[in-house]
């Protein structure tokens, strides 16, 4: 029987101790969460995502829950690159788990600024790696914009690879008419991996006064309601693409993340389910050692992919 297990996986060229990792908006800048999970222990933390000056986000109510999932629409609310820098990466140096960037701006020229700035200071601060944000549905100029359509995808894409080393993962929108289209834009262009799924576009609506219960009308569907869709995807686009591809989209234990990896997905990133269960991050990655323990896998690789048709 075997008694120990290889977890370690490789996301465009971020070297993870095991496939688990946080979704950019749903674990603040790490620090909020060490009082209940040991960060080292994470393969990866994605910190909330940054903008080149400081945000307010949307007008409340920004948060709804739905049937299950949630309904956001925050808008990007974040302190600012410049901030981002001082006084949240500090923390995070004490951590030897790897800190990946979550990043958007309204224009390509914010992009590219931003992009260049992370690579900057990366060697000082620790920066892994930066995830392009291509896919927020909740703001009005950028986000998702830049993510629908492939030519503005190589575009955007193109011109950050220009200014950084830095490995760039592409986070991509479910709301297209075919993800594999994006995601080859985004290879072509230079992303070293992929984020599978952002949000799903929705709303919800008051029966009694007849209004939008969210004051930005849309917002953003994730938690489990949208697995299925996710699980889709990212199964398409593995068949797609040749680099990594990091799922997401409704995880909330073990049984889920299995079922992205077996779909092709190399890591996991966990969102909806940290508001339910701050622990759930680690609840997982002991989850999935388990697995391959009771089911004779040294290697966590062995299962990336192995969807039998």
């Amino acid at each position: 029987m075997i008694k120990k297990t290889q977890l370690e996986v490789e996301v465009g060229k971020i070297k993870m101790k095991n496939p688990v990792m946080t979704a950019s908006g749903t674990f603040g800048y790490g620090e909020e969460f060490s009082p209940f999970i040991d960060l080292n222990k994470l393969g990866a933390i994605v910190l909330n995502g940054i903008t080149l000056k400081p945000k307010l986000g949307n007008p409340l109510p920004r948060i709804i829950e739905t049937s299950s999932g949630i309904l956001n629409s925050v808008g990007l609310q974040n302190v600012g690159v410049e901030i981002l820098i001082k006084e949240k990466l500090p923390y995070l140096q004490k951590c030897n788990t790897p800190v990946i960037i979550n990043f958007s701006g309204d224009t390509i020229g914010e992009y590219v600024k931003l992009a260049g700035k992370l690579g900057e200071v990366s060697a000082d601060t620790g920066i892994a790696g930066l995830e392009i944000n291509i896919s927020c549905p909740n703001v009005k100029k950028g986000g998702m914009e830049w993510g629908t359509d492939p030519q503005s995808t190589y575009r955007l894409i193109n011109e950050i690879r220009k200014v950084t080393t830095l490995p760039l993962i592409a986070k991509l929108s479910p709301n297209v008419t075919d993800i594999r289209l994006i995601a080859q834009a985004a290879e072509e262009a230079g992303a070293d991996a992929i984020s599978l799924i952002n949000t799903v576009l929705g709303m919800a609506i008051d029966i009694n006064s007849c209004h939008p219960k969210l004051a930005n009308i849309r917002g953003g569907l994730s938690g489990p309601a949208i697995k299925p869709v996710a699980l889709w995807l990212v199964w398409q686009v593995f068949n797609t693409v040749d680099i990594p591809i990091i799922g997401m989209g409704g995880i909330m234990d073990t049984q889920d993340a299995l079922e992205f990896i077996i779909a092709g997905a190399t890591s996991v990133s966990i969102g909806t389910a940290s508001f339910v269960n701050p622990h759930v991050t680690i609840d997982i990655i002991e989850g999935i050692e388990k697995y391959l323990i009771d089911n004779e896998m040294k290697d966590i690789n062995e299962l990336v992919g192995s969807l039998k048709i």
